[in-house]
């Protein structure tokens, strides 16, 4: 399954448009490396989405095309979750 509609359906972003621009703008890292919109997510994968001042490592426990809003948890496992300092000139 695609990254972009991977994080869709698993609702850790809320729009594939989304996911996919965060990609192209090299805010996503599989297994630490930067990917495209069209990398193929596999169980196993760690994913680390940064958007705005948050980072979120996550890790892909199952790819679905489709999932209820309440089974969407249970396809990753959060990692690690942070808020980034902002770089401020004094």
């Amino acid at each position: 399954m695609r990254i972009d509609k991977y994080l869709k359906v698993s609702r850790i972003l809320k729009r594939r448009t989304v996911s996919k621009e965060l990609a192209l703008h090299q805010r996503i890292e599989v297994n630490g490396k930067s990917v495209k919109p069209s990398y193929d997510v596999k169980p196993g994968d760690c994913i680390t989405i940064t958007f705005g001042q948050r980072q979120m490592t996550v890790k892909v426990l199952e790819t679905s095309n489709f999932s209820k809003k309440a089974d969407a948890p249970m396809m990753y496992e959060v990692l690690e979750e942070k808020w980034l300092e902002e770089n401020c000139c004094e």
